[in-house]
Parts: C-alpha cells; structure tokens; sequence
C-alpha cells in the first residue's frame, strides 16, 4: 500500500474510533490538548499528523499504540527506495558519522530546516514532503533513546552561515544537541581551503557486528556503499575532513557566535 494511502486510512480509522468512543471533535481536543480545528483539519488532511498526536490519540481512545504503530508505517514507506538500507542502518548503528559541505546533516535538522531543504525539489508534492518532514523528524528519535549512538557531525561554517529566515532557529537547536554527551560536532572554518571534503558529503555507519556502512548523497538521490574497498576509501576520506575541522570546544564556540548574530529565538 503506498504511504498516502496508509495516512488516509489512519485518519480514516482515527474518525471512526472517535466516534465510537462517543466523542465529538470539540471534546477529542479537550482531551488530547488540541483544538477542535486541529482536529478536523487531521483527520480531513489539511494539516499531517505526527506522532506526537497519534500518540496521544492512542491514550485517549485506548488503542494500544495503534495509530502510532500505523502512522510510523506510512512514514517508512514514504521514503524513497534508495534511502531506506541506510535508514535502516541509523536504527542499528553503534556509531554515526556525518558530513556535508553545503547543509546541516539531517539527524541535527529542525522541522522548517528539513521542510525548506525537502522543498528544493518544487514539483514534489506538498503532501509528500509532509510525510518526508515527518519521516526526517522520526529518524531523530534514536539521539533520546535510552541507548543512543555516538553521533559525530562535521560541518562547514558556509553551512551555518546561510542567511536566511530559518537559521537562527536551526542553530539554537544544533547547540541544544550538542548538549548531548554523545553527540558532537565539529566545524570546518571557513579558512580551511581546499580540502577533500568538497568533493561531497558522506555519512558511516558501525553496525553492531563492528562492519561499516557508508552512504553518499547526489543530486539524483543517495547510494550505499557496503563493500569494503569503498568503505575504506570512504573512511579515509572521513579522517581527512575531521582532520581539517576545529576541536568541538572551539567548533562549539563558532556555532554561539554565529548564532548570536540572528539574535533571541
């Protein structure tokens, strides 16, 4: 079934159970803390559903997790092909490694960063990058578990740099992150010159057997990469961009400071 035809049917089904329940859509708010325009505008498609809210309506109507089970269902299935062995991997990982020379790697988005990144591509429908927002958001979800991955991010400062609406936001919550003792981040300063990381981005993968997993993205999508020659080579290209990256103490320091420059969030 494909992922829009999964949300209909859960807003389809959460309906019904609200009614079945005896609960109009003003007393379903009341009781979930949404107003009763959020609720129609839900279960009529004009606004997505997250997980926080099938959660709560899962409390609510007492359905055991359902609607949270389905609704994280159409979000895997709302990937593309090519994306879901290296999400797949996150799930798994040990330890993640990421870089991109242009953008905030996903792990680290905020909502309107991933929504305006997913936009770039303006034939997508406006439905479907809903359901990527939330799929990106969903991935996160494995920074607060109770076993999280080591998660190294390198960035470069042109990346935090980006002057637009939305920055100011994105880096509050990139410093949050870094509050993580297992999150770290390092930044190339923009001083750094050529260096091998501007050939493109990169993320690693350890799995739990101790083998790596690399993936690349592109203008067309993404691709694996799991033999072995590939993820040495990859691996070294790795070393060679955190080698040119400042120490997290100062890289730390370089997010505040450019962050202090869009002023109170």
């Amino acid at each position: 079934m494909e992922a829009e035809q999964t949300v209909d049917l859960i807003r389809a089904q959460l309906r019904r159970q609200r009614v079945l329940a005896g609960m109009n859509q003003e007393e379903f708010g009341k009781r979930t803390n949404y107003s009763a325009s959020t609720v129609s505008a839900v279960e009529t498609g004009t606004r997505p559903m997250d997980l926080p809210y099938a959660r709560r309506a899962d409390e609510i109507l007492e359905t055991g997790g359902l609607f949270e089970s389905l609704l994280r269902s159409a979000q895997r299935d709302s990937l593309p092909t090519w994306f879901k062995p290296w999400r797949d991997a996150e799930r798994v990982a040990n330890q993640l490694r990421y870089f991109n020379p242009t953008l905030i790697p996903g792990l680290l988005q905020t909502e309107n960063y991933a929504r305006a990144v997913l936009r770039f591509d303006d034939t997508r429908p406006e439905s479907e990058v809903e359901q990527q927002v939330a799929s990106r958001l969903e991935r996160q979800e494995i920074l607060t578990r109770e076993h999280p991955p080591q998660v190294v991010a390198v960035i470069d400062e042109s990346a935090l740099r980006r002057q637009d609406a939305i920055m100011g936001e994105q880096l509050a919550h990139l410093l949050r992150m870094t509050e993580l003792p297992h999150v770290h981040v390092h930044v190339v300063p923009a001083n750094a010159g050529l260096h091998v990381g501007l050939s493109g981005p990169l993320a690693l993968a350890m799995l739990p057997d101790g083998t790596w997993l690399g993936h690349l993205d592109d203008q067309l999508g993404g691709t694996a990469v799991g033999t072995d020659e590939k993820v040495a080579t990859l691996l070294a290209r790795w070393e060679g961009v955190r080698g040119v990256a400042l120490p997290e103490v100062l890289s730390v320091a370089l997010v505040k400071e450019v962050e202090s420059q869009h002023g109170p969030q």
